[in-house]
């Protein structure tokens, strides 16, 4: 079906967009916050951050992507740019934004 490769391609891109902080963050050993309500430890942020790239391929795979590339490619575009965009919004408004910007 058509809308499954729009809504799982959609998906897809939002998921991975929103693994990459988590996962960097993770990564570099520093706490970030995650969707359990406070900044979480870096082994949380890398777990987190694979599970929505986990999530994201699976979604990838059967939304049938290999049939229409040049769409599913759209689809995963603009869900990664909405959510990176938003992940900015959010992150900019948070009460820490200033001080770890500051000692960074």
């Amino acid at each position: 079906m058509d809308w499954q490769l729009y809504v799982y391609s959609f998906l897809a891109g939002v998921l991975g967009a929103e693994g990459f902080p988590s996962f960097v963050m993770g990564i570099s050993g520093k706490k970030h916050q995650t969707p359990f309500g406070r900044p979480s430890s870096a082994v949380v942020n890398v777990i987190w951050g694979w599970l929505n790239f986990a999530v994201a391929g699976l979604l990838v795979f059967y939304g049938h992507v290999h049939q229409h590339l040049l769409r599913a490619f759209a689809c995963v575009a603009v869900g990664a740019l909405l959510m990176s965009l938003l992940l900015a919004y959010i992150s900019s408004k948070h009460p820490e934004h200033d001080r770890v910007t500051a000692t960074s």
